[in-house]
């Protein structure tokens, strides 16, 4: 973890309170990957007890959002922070958001695959699946990288991968409806497949607001509603421009 964009205040306690937030949020990401992970896994592989597990675990993840969000405003409040600080606190608010976001679709995951277990075959192995829940875990452990390292270095990558996820996604309805026209009985599984695909699906957006929250942290600069084209453009030529490291070094203090 770099703590050197953190900054070095006057003050130690600032330090530690925004080191500490900074390792909460990656503390709750790397929960909130571990209930993806076992949510795709209880729903492909008709786990009752681990789906159960995962909807369970959902108010841990509730638990940490309102922690942290009620740290970032008490710091707000009683440090009234500037330049690269409040952005980070304000980033870190947005980022949870997501974060919780994405353990509610986990849930709904889970969720699923209670409601299926009984009518799917043990040996029902939902290849559909496995290789978007694969992309989106990757995505958003990347974003999750690159806030631990406060670094935006090959960031673009990570939101363009949205379209594979994308297409991923349109391949397997394509897929589930060919299969629901050949045969009426593979209706109830296709539509199974089809939320929990959209569910995944949805996972991958989180991932790419997440890096576009970590953008703004650290260029200062919104670009959540600009083309993937463009936000190559615009940062591909400027990430590690001896303005990214300094500038930020500088604004801390």
């Amino acid at each position: 973890m770099d703590n050197s964009k953190i900054g070095h205040h006057i003050s130690e306690k600032f330090n530690k309170e925004l080191e500490d937030i900074r390792n909460k949020v990656l503390t709750m990401g790397g929960l909130v990957e571990q209930q993806i992970d076992q949510a795709v896994k209880a729903f492909t592989v008709n786990d009752e007890e681990l789906a159960e597990y995962v909807i369970k675990q959902d108010d841990q993840i509730d638990a940490l959002e309102m922690m942290i969000d009620q740290e970032c405003m008490q710091i707000l409040a009683l440090r009234q922070p500037a330049a690269f600080d409040l952005r980070l606190l304000i980033t870190v608010i947005k980022i949870i958001n997501e974060l919780e976001r994405v353990g509610d679709l986990a849930e709904r995951i889970a969720k699923n695959a209670l409601q299926v277990s009984s009518a799917a075959g043990k040996n029902d192995a939902y290849y559909e699946l496995q290789h978007i829940a694969e992309l989106v875990k990757e995505m958003l452990h990347d974003a999750l990288d690159a806030f631990a390292r406060m670094d935006i270095d090959g960031v673009t990558t990570i939101m363009a991968q949205d379209d594979y996820v994308d297409r991923e996604y349109a391949s397997i309805i394509r897929q589930l409806i060919t299969h629901m026209m050949e045969d009426p009985r593979n209706i109830t599984r296709s539509l199974d497949i089809l939320w929990t695909a959209r569910a995944l699906e949805r996972i991958g957006d989180h991932a790419c607001n997440i890096v576009a929250h970590i953008i703004y942290m650290v260029k200062g600069e919104d670009v959540r509603h600009i083309t993937q084209a463009e936000l190559e453009l615009k940062f591909n030529k400027r990430i590690g421009d001896d303005h990214s490291s300094d500038a930020l070094a500088k604004s801390t203090v």
